[in-house]
């Protein structure tokens, strides 16, 4: 939201001390997130002067074509041999004898450094130069030079005041709970409470039009009053289709970001900035009978303004004539009936809408635009007849015409009344604000106070704050117009003896291990929507497709919870990989939501909401953790390209399947879990003959190995990638709080190598558990470092070569003891696992 300081000060007088940097500053303390402040013409340094052009002379032989121009710039700028005039080389069109136009003297510094001299070209001495907007960086208009309405001013006059030169321009970003702000008045009314200063509301004033001249204005019909409370239609007749805005509307506009486009248009943009309420202008000669407001029905489409046809959906909000729909209510208007250079009638709209109707619209065909900003943020209910009366003024002040009428639908609308204890904000707070200053606050926001008895007190919002409905709201305004700043930040006292709790300690062992091992963190988009399921095929019953989705997701493409952190992973992956970053590890922590049995994706249409007075009981508390989904803390991390890089050492080595089995092992070391690594079959997105599962108590709570070819392709990453994915707090759970340190003995280890044939079919892990079992108390360790597969072993065989290590905490190993375990060992393997050792 831009706002020119020029345009606010005629709705409220700021002190004539104040900076715009300081009336920004000031505009924060109210909750206002400032952005930037412009100061326009800036880069301009020199004279512009008012001149008028005289007489025209269009030179031939060249290649474009130009014109010599006499142009009046008053006496005291004149040329010593032409009093009063200056001989002007320009190639615009768009001007003609006796226009008023903006002139820079030779010695001006336009933006961009660039001086104006007088200089000799295509024949003729050139003594300045007739300004555009974008030569002087007020706007992006180069197809002709800036034309001036006659009257704006005297010939010789400073330039400056009229094209805004010296304004400044405030650049907001305006949160979704200060829509009340997307107006010129909204930020009047926040600098006249800041500085106590009167407000001079272009909203409260019906303008008078003239008498309604014979015929019928045209007519209107509301079929929804909920989505559409009042509708509003004033007809006029007569409209000059050709009539220019005026120069000092369009400037406005341009200042505050808008483009001027006609009369007609810029009227209802100018009226919609400066009040806050959208319009918008149909060619009543284009409409077929009267405007209804409706939903859509099944199959219909509309082409709006931006050319686009729309597949329209039972839930969409209408306007109608009797072909069916024109535009989308309070959002864009559709292309048939939008004003053009030939329309001379307008009927010109003004309504409320039900803020989620549009808000849902708008994202449903992923169109934003102007109007739908400020009604999915609320807009005043009553603002429509008050902003449509002024733009119709406008409108016949401008462009000549005749007023015929208005036609209106006003369902009935009860005030919203909220009752809030006096002491509720200094106890929200922690500071002390009186029963005065309370009352004070609320009626300078526009409300109604009244005592509701004892320390309560009824208010009754204004029609411009929809968003006011709950005592908390009341104690937000009050502690904003307050300032923000006037509350004291205190940080309450950390009780002694507590500090991190031992899943957070875990969780950030986990994070060291992975980034100490080559992994980079990263924090993926934590929503998702069936095509990111599709894009690494998961079956259509999996579990993970069942998701929680948002009442108000920031994408429709992605409007659930995530159930998995693989899709925000493996995207991030691949945007680095598409950046020339091919050597990639990631890893991320983060919860997932896992639907419980009998939960709906829409979750509880009205769900109990405590008192923020006070802590909820446990009773409620618990209610409403029985209505979240399961969240477990998830980790995963993905791999593509080189795990160890090349160099004068010799080759590096590929990201495999190996890699990602052996991160699940390392956050298990981290965490101090126990954790099985079984082959098995996973499920999508993993390759079913590359993948491990994860076993922690006989449970599955995870997989690990390489990403299927198929899913490679269809989600668009590197061949081979590999992946990991576990539930992070299955395993902090079943930790052991305090790890017993490992004795370390001074005697020396012994080193034996066994190489054992199995079945194909026999998992390494169970192997390995059999020769640890069978080995006894004196072994150290054991590593599996080899597998064979091929004739040797014969079909159906492979031969596992594991590194045994034995060692005594009181003295030296015998041959023989050593000789004794390993047997032992491979005796158990043999018994569990039918192993034999390989001759």
């Amino acid at each position: 939201m831009r706002v020119p300081l020029s345009w606010v000060r005629e709705y409220v007088d700021l002190p004539s001390t104040e900076t715009p940097e300081s009336v920004g500053e000031r505009l924060v303390t109210a909750g206002l997130e400032l952005e930037a402040v412009h100061h326009v013409g800036d880069d301009v340094a020199g004279t512009l002067v008012v001149g008028r052009v005289g007489a025209i002379e269009e030179l031939t032989g060249f290649k474009k074509p130009i014109r010599w121009c006499q142009v009046e710039v008053g006496p005291a700028y004149g040329h010593p041999d032409t009093p009063g005039v200056r001989g002007i080389i320009c190639g615009a069109r768009n001007f003609a004898e006796g226009d008023l136009v903006v002139v820079a003297l030779a010695g001006t510094v336009l933006p961009g450094g660039f001086e104006i001299a007088s200089r000799e070209t295509y024949g003729h001495v050139s003594d300045g130069m007739i300004c555009s907007e974008r030569e002087l960086a007020l706007g992006d208009d180069h197809d002709g030079i800036i034309v001036l309405p006659p009257g704006t001013a005297e010939v010789g006059f400073d330039a400056g005041p009229v094209l805004g030169i010296g304004d400044a321009v405030l650049e907001f970003s305006i949160t979704p709970d200060m829509g009340f702000c997307l107006s010129m008045r909204g930020i009047a009314r926040e600098l006249a409470h800041l500085y106590d200063a009167p407000l001079r509301d272009p909203g409260l004033e019906l303008v008078e039009l003239p008498a309604p001249v014979a015929g019928t204005p045209h007519e209107c019909a509301v079929d929804d009053l909920v989505g559409c409370d009042l509708f509003t239609m004033r007809t006029i007749v007569g409209f000059d289709p050709k009539a220019p805005s005026p120069y000092w509307m369009r400037r406005r506009l341009s200042m505050a970001g808008m483009r001027p486009v006609s009369l007609a248009v810029d009227v209802t943009n100018y009226v919609m900035l400066e009040t806050g309420q959208p319009l918008h202008a149909f060619d009543r000669g284009k409409l077929r009978g009267p405007i209804v407001v409706r939903r859509a029905l099944t199959g219909e489409t509309l082409e709006t303004l931006d050319h686009v046809v729309r597949e329209l959906d039972g839930a969409d909000l209408l306007i109608t004539d009797d072909r069916g729909p024109i535009g989308l209510a309070g959002t864009m208007g559709g292309l048939d009936t939008e004003i053009d250079d030939d329309t001379n009638e307008i009927a010109l709209e003004a309504a409320h809408f039900l803020a989620p109707a549009v808000a849902h619209m708008s994202r449903r065909h992923k169109l934003s635009s102007e109007a739908a900003r400020r009604f999915e943020r609320g807009v005043d209910h009553v603002l429509a007849p008050y902003a449509s009366a002024r733009a119709a003024a406008l409108l016949l002040e401008h462009g000549g015409g005749t007023y015929v009428g208005m036609t209106a639908v006003e369902a009935a609308h009860e005030p919203t009344v909220v009752e809030m204890a006096v002491d509720l904000p200094s106890r929200v707070a922690g500071i002390d604000v009186g029963r005065v200053t309370v009352v004070q606050r609320l009626e300078a926001v526009g409300a109604d106070v009244a005592d509701a008895g004892g320390d309560v007190l009824r208010v009754t919002p204004p029609t411009w704050r929809p968003d006011l409905t709950d005592p908390a709201d009341l104690v937000e305004e009050v502690l904003r117009l307050g300032g923000y700043d006037a509350i004291p930040a205190t940080l309450p006292a950390a009780p002694a003896g507590f500090g991190l709790t031992a899943a957070q300690r875990a969780r950030r062992r986990v994070g060291r291990a992975l980034a100490a091992d080559g992994y980079v963190e990263a924090l993926a988009y934590p929503f998702v929507g069936q095509a990111d399921l599709d894009a690494l095929r998961f079956p259509a019953d999996d579990a993970r497709r069942r998701l929680l989705l948002l009442a108000n997701p920031l994408s429709d493409e992605q409007p659930g919870m995530r159930t998995t952190l693989l899709p925000g992973l493996l995207a991030t992956l691949r945007r680095n990989v598409g950046r020339g970053t091919t050597d990639v590890a990631l890893f991320e922590t983060g919860a997932v939501a896992l639907l419980r049995d009998g939960q709906g994706p829409r979750g509880v249409a009205d769900p109990p909401r405590p008192a923020v007075t006070a802590r909820p009981a446990d009773e409620e508390l618990a209610a409403l953790e029985s209505l979240l989904p399961a969240q477990p803390l998830h980790v995963a991390v993905a791999l593509a390209g080189s795990r160890t890089p090349s160099g004068w050492w010799g080759e590096g080595t590929d990201a495999s399947w190996a890699d990602a089995v052996e991160a699940a092992r390392l956050v298990a070391d981290a965490v101090g879990s126990g954790l099985e690594v079984r082959r098995g079959s996973a499920p999508a997105p993993w390759h079913p003959g590359r993948c491990a599962e994860l076993v922690l108590d006989e449970r599955v709570i995870g997989y690990a190995g390489e990403v299927a070819p198929k899913v490679c392709e269809t989600a668009g990453l590197p061949r081979r990638t590999a992946v990991m994915e576990l539930d992070l707090g299955a395993l902090i759970d079943a930790a052991v709080e305090v790890v017993p340190a490992t004795s370390i003995s001074t005697f020396p280890v012994a080193k034996e190598d066994v190489a054992l044939v199995v079945d194909d079919s026999v998992a390494a892990a169970d192997v390995e558990t059999a020769l640890a079992d069978g080995a006894g108390p004196l072994l150290e360790s054991i590593r599996l470092f080899d597998v064979y597969v091929g004739t040797q072993v014969g079909e159906g065989k492979r031969s596992l070569a594991y590194a045994l290590r034995f060692r005594a905490p009181d003295r030296t190993l015998t041959v023989d003891e050593v000789a004794a375990a390993r047997d032992a060992a491979v005796a158990a393997a043999h018994t569990a696992v039918g192993a034999t050792m390989r001759s």
